[in-house]
């Protein structure tokens, strides 16, 4: 019987009869188990290559190694028998491919990276539809996941009391408090009160597998939540059954990543910070309440911070558990709010199918590399190596940075090549199996690279991407388009990456100095239009014209630059090269008025920071990348001076105005609320012996020194955190530290100078 699902879970395990894959899908008639039993563990050596005996099976194959040297495959009965073979002598020096995990190998062969469809016999174990060594094929199928958000409150760390279990999903929420109900009469019909942790836990575990989600969301829900859950169960004697059918789930300690793992059979566990962080989102912290009022325009019910919050946890524990209750089952429809705002799950869903990676891998990208490129690679006869065959060798080098020509100018374009880096791969042949020995016909790289033209495989991956991602666009599928975009810009960096099996100084190279080249030769070609290029980096030119022009003309000129300067780069590479060009430039922006300022101190321009105002029909924007007022270590006082500064010289209006009007409402305390920086903690505090920083020095005079973020103000006696000031505020430190660089880097070009402007105001004080 054929059944369609989607992979959310993939598992192996060594049995006495062999590796044994379990696969969980979700379906539209509920989760589906696959069993695939007597599997076994592969690798590949020198046909040359003589061992003795041992308990594997050795056949002959049509594949070859990278250097061209057939080889044979080696099949072992268990994975713990491949590990102690390699162990053995040389053997792990030898062996191709010997460090893929079986169950990836066995996916990505059949090229699964999330919908599939199943055919087998199918009976019920444990109220989950079954399936022992099914056939399966990848299709294209998208599932309707039941998903449910969960938050709970406690004491505080591991060892404290667990004081609630929150659950929320389409049209249903519940709390589970470990204390019994209060006498006040009252209807709490969204709470279930247990009287202890034990009977919190059981009941918030039996409610998840009633209502069976396929997902589990939450806020650092595998580091904190579940774990924390996870070791509350050890402590009162109970299994930790949450996933399907009553099997334990499992959180493992941080790795070399530092992240927990979940492993909840049958259920896929995301994490909103990891999913928001691997979808590029920024925010000035990732603290469920600043997210969802970023978001939202929404708060949590408990607006203090570190210990006070947990003080004010531990007192409406006490004393009025409704309102904790009522908190608890908030955090858990932020969540929800949060990923349906940000379209999360649609995200995982894309970057899945998009890569082959498990839905709660966050990063990866090694990995979905590997994953989408050894199947290919094998197809067309060869192997790849194993991660400690590859040489480390030199790094490439980095993007290409035009010295920038610091001033305000009228006018100005901004180029930019869509995908640069992808679209070098194509364009130019770029692949790892295609590097080949230097002949007439292949393509030249760089550092002595040469590539094959036959049948390229990342070429042709990333055109397959790029079809994908275009037709995303198409459908307004903005998760899918996000997810593929990623992909397909992150093959550079594996590449480039030593951790990478396919790691060659020549493939990254080959990347980025014809890049450095295309960037180069087009500003050529600008100049040779007669136009001046003030700037450019790594993918970009900006372009400042006569300001004689007006924004039509403009308009007008770019479009026309455009499309001859893509005309030109199919020409060149048409001769130069024979290869048909996927260099695509496109005219991004106008800025009516633009900003590079100089770097601090001197004449030079700075780089990747930079402002400028975009006339649009209905109001004018103020773009501003790398300043001052987009980073998170300036006041917020200093990043609203610098955007009304900014505001007003693109407006030629007067600026000494304002430098005073800010100056003196400083010194007079107007302004001490947007005084505050905030900053993590991300060692313990006594850790810090030499150079202490000044949030540690805040944070040491915090009575109940906090461990994670401080918030603090410079006062007449250094650092000190807000809310614990023993005296006044060091305004002039402000008015030196943070005012005045901001408005001395445009009043420059003004020939002014803040210190004077705001001179007599500062002898009043």
């Amino acid at each position: 019987m054929l059944k369609q699902g989607y992979l959310l879970q993939r598992q192996w395990r060594d049995t006495d009869k062999g590796l044994e894959y379990t696969l969980w899908l979700a379906s539209d008639e509920g989760p589906l188990k696959l069993v695939f039993e007597k599997q076994q563990a592969i690798c590949f050596v020198p046909r040359d290559a003589e061992f003795p005996a041992a308990n594997f099976q050795r056949r002959s194959s049509q594949l070859r190694s990278q250097e061209g040297e057939p080889v044979d495959s080696l099949y072992f009965d268990r994975q713990r028998d491949l590990e102690q073979w390699l162990d053995q002598g040389s053997h792990r020096y030898l062996a191709f491919e010997a460090d893929i995990k079986p169950v990836e190998r066995f996916l990505m062969e059949r090229f699964v990276r999330g919908g599939m469809e199943v055919s087998g016999d199918w009976f019920a174990e444990k109220g989950v539809m079954t399936c022992r060594n099914p056939q399966i094929r990848s299709v294209d199928w998208q599932p309707n996941l039941k998903v449910m958000s969960l938050d709970i409150e406690t004491g505080g760390s591991e060892g404290e009391a667990l004081y609630s279990v929150g659950l929320s999903a389409q049209d249903f929420g519940k709390v589970f408090m470990a204390r019994r109900a209060p006498d006040d009469g009252s209807d709490h019909s969204s709470i279930v009160w247990c009287g202890n942790e034990r009977a919190t836990l059981k009941a918030a575990l039996a409610c998840i597998a009633e209502h069976d989600p396929d997902v589990l969301i939450g806020w650092n829900i595998v580091g904190f939540d579940l774990s924390f859950m996870a070791s509350v169960s050890k402590r009162c004697g109970l299994r930790f059954s949450l996933g399907r059918a009553g099997e334990n789930a499992q959180v493992l300690p941080p790795g070399q990543g530092g992240t927990h793992i979940a492993r909840v059979p049958g259920r896929v566990v995301l994490d909103g910070v990891a999913l928001l962080k691997a979808a590029f989102y920024q925010f000035e912290s990732f603290a469920l309440d600043n997210v969802a009022h970023e978001l939202l325009g929404e708060r949590k019910l408990i607006q203090a911070h570190g210990l006070d919050k947990l003080r004010e946890i531990k007192r409406q524990y006490r004393e009025d558990p409704v309102a904790l209750a009522a908190y608890n089952l908030q955090d858990c429809v932020l969540t929800h709010r949060v990923f349906e705002h940000a379209e999360l799950v649609a995200f995982a869903l894309a970057r899945t199918g998009a890569t082959g990676l498990p839905l709660d891998r966050v990063g990866g990208s090694v990995a979905a590399f590997d994953y989408l490129y050894l199947p290919r690679m094998h197809r067309k006869g060869t192997v790849a190596l194993s991660m400690i065959q590859v040489n480390e060798g030199e790094n490439s080098p980095g993007g290409y940075v035009l010295d920038s020509t610091p001033g305000r100018f009228a006018n100005v374009l901004l180029f930019d090549f869509k995908s640069l880096y992808p679209s070098i791969i194509r364009s130019f042949l770029i692949d790892p199996a295609g590097l080949c020995a230097e002949h007439p016909d292949a393509v030249p790289g760089f550092r002595e690279a040469w590539f094959n033209r036959e049948t390229p495989i990342l070429p042709a991956l990333i055109t397959e991407l790029w079809e994908a991602r275009d037709a995303a666009k198409l459908d307004k599928n903005t998760p899918l388009s996000q997810a593929i975009k990623i992909i397909m810009n992150s093959f550079y960096g594996v590449l480039g990456s030593s951790g990478c099996r396919f790691h060659d100084p020549r493939l990254a190279s080959s990347i980025t100095l014809r890049g450095h080249q295309i960037i180069y030769d087009s500003k050529q070609w600008f100049e040779q239009q007669g136009e001046r290029v003030i700037y450019g980096d790594t993918d970009s030119l900006f372009i400042a014209m006569s300001p004689s022009l007006s924004l039509e003309e403009c308009q007008s000129k770019g479009e026309i630059y455009r499309d001859q300067l893509n005309h030109y780069w199919r020409e060149r590479l048409q001769t130069e090269f024979k290869l048909e060009s996927h260099l695509e430039i496109e005219f991004e922006t106008l800025f009516s008025q633009f900003w590079m300022p100089s770097i601090r101190g001197s004449e030079l321009g700075s780089k990747k920071r930079y402002a400028g105002q975009v006339q649009k029909p209905d109001k004018t924007e103020l773009i501003i990348k790398g300043l001052e007022s987009v980073r998170s270590d300036w006041t917020h006082l200093a990043q609203r001076f610098q955007r009304e500064l900014l505001e007003r010289w693109f407006a030629d209006q007067d600026l000494t105005g304002l430098c005073r009007e800010i100056h003196l409402g400083l010194m007079q305390g107007e302004f001490d609320k947007e005084l505050v920086f905030k900053k993590r903690i991300r060692r313990p505090l006594d850790s810090y012996q030499k150079n202490v920083p000044p949030h540690i020095q805040a944070a040491r005079k915090h009575p109940r020194r906090p461990s994670r973020q401080i918030e603090y103000l410079f006062t007449l006696n250094g650092p000190e955190p807000l809310g614990h000031l023993t005296t006044t505020l060091d305004y002039d430190r402000y008015a030196e530290k943070q005012l005045a660089p901001i408005a001395d880097a445009i009043l420059m070009f003004e020939g002014l100078n803040y210190a004077e402007l705001v001179g007599k105001q500062m002898d009043l004080f």
